[in-house]
């Protein structure tokens, strides 16, 4: 794909001039940086409504039970094929 603005910099040229400035800072500033780049990721943090919140749980334990009573299923099959397969275990 074609550019058509000149002036426009690559991203390759961005992402070297991140990097160099990165490399720059000392590890006080780099730590600094990250504990700010926290706190704003946490600021865009939307917690959910108890509505919200109660289908969310309501919808994992629902998919639960049934991965549960797939594998139990799938478990009983494969159980029943063995015996069938190898024949009833000594008691």
């Amino acid at each position: 794909m074609a550019r058509k603005i000149v002036d426009e910099p690559s991203e390759d040229v961005v992402e070297n001039a991140k990097k160099d400035r990165a490399a720059k800072r000392n590890p006080f500033a780099r730590i600094a940086l990250f504990i700010r780049q926290v706190f704003t990721e946490l600021k865009k943090v939307v917690t959910p409504t108890r509505r919200e919140l109660l289908n969310y749980t309501l919808v994992v334990l629902v998919f639960v039970v049934i991965m549960m009573a797939i594998v139990f299923g799938l478990d009983q099959l494969f159980g029943w094929l063995a015996v069938i397969v190898f024949g009833n275990p000594p008691a």
